[in-house]
């Protein structure tokens, strides 16, 4: 049989990994394993998968994601290190915690790759940076990044760089999930029903964002393109540049990136 895969951890995001790879790796060859029971019996109901305990896995499979919160991450690796031996490879999508600090719980010569993905990998749209270590060679990280493609924008990025992608779109989704709700809201107050409100709110951003996506334009040049002199657009704009609102995304992207680089302690 070929290498085996697992997945220690099947939350929102590994259960967003999990199902990019049955797209791409024979589910014969997939295990899974994670603490709550029930989850486990739902994905085996659901997509005919073999359901593990976490050392059984680890010893069966040769490349094995780790969907873990960043907190609980280092005690999973002191559970598993006599598990895991070279040529396995650990993937971990745990933001904030360096390859070094994986590798320092794992023997000699363990391949450790970091993925960055955020929540819109749920639904194949997601944005997934990805490092690896000096252990990884470049044919084994050209497959990670080749199964994870089937969940949204793979980059292959050096790692000094996760941080702040964590920041942009590691932490990103909730930002535009504000705007979104705010927009509604607004649509709201000035008369619209909800439901409507919230169908165009969602709508505006989903076209912008293509607009940008399938233009090739610079979003200033779009904004542009929108604001009338002394139309109504312009007098909107100059409400959210008197609040501040590029200038607190910007530091919000930046207390996002500074808070991963803290959980590395």
């Amino acid at each position: 049989m070929r290498e085996r895969v697992g997945i220690v951890g099947v939350g929102a995001m590994g259960k967003a990994l999990l199902k990019g790879l049955l797209t791409v790796v024979e589910k014969e060859r997939l295990l899974v394993a994670d603490k709550a029971p029930e989850k486990l019996e739902e994905l085996k109901a659901d997509y005919q998968v073999e359901v593990q305990d976490v050392s059984s896995l680890v010893q069966a499979a040769q490349v094995i994601f780790l969907a873990v919160k960043p907190q609980d991450l280092i005690a999973l690796l002191k559970d598993i290190a006599l598990n895991i031996t070279a040529p396995k490879t650990i993937v971990s999508v745990a933001a904030g915690i360096s390859i070094a600090k994986i590798e320092n719980e794992l023997p000699d010569n363990v391949g450790v790759i970091r993925v960055m993905p955020n929540t819109p990998c749920l639904i194949n749209e997601g944005v997934m940076a990805v490092s690896a270590g000096s252990f990884v060679s470049a044919d084994r990280l050209q497959l990670i990044v080749s199964w994870l493609q089937n969940l949204g924008v793979v980059r292959v990025v050096p790692e000094e760089l996760l941080d702040a992608v964590t920041g942009l779109s590691g932490s990103g989704p909730a930002y535009v999930y504000l705007l979104i709700e705010a927009l509604a809201d607004g649509g709201v107050l000035a008369g619209l029903p909800r439901e409507l409100a919230l169908e165009f709110a969602v709508q505006t951003v989903l076209g912008a964002a293509k607009m940008v996506q399938e233009t090739d334009q610079h979003p200033a040049i779009l904004r542009e393109m929108v604001t009338s002199p002394g139309g109504t657009t312009a007098a909107g704009l100059l409400q959210l540049e008197q609040g501040a609102f590029r200038s607190l995304l910007q530091k919000a992207v930046a207390a996002a990136a500074k808070r991963a680089k803290e959980l590395d302690g």
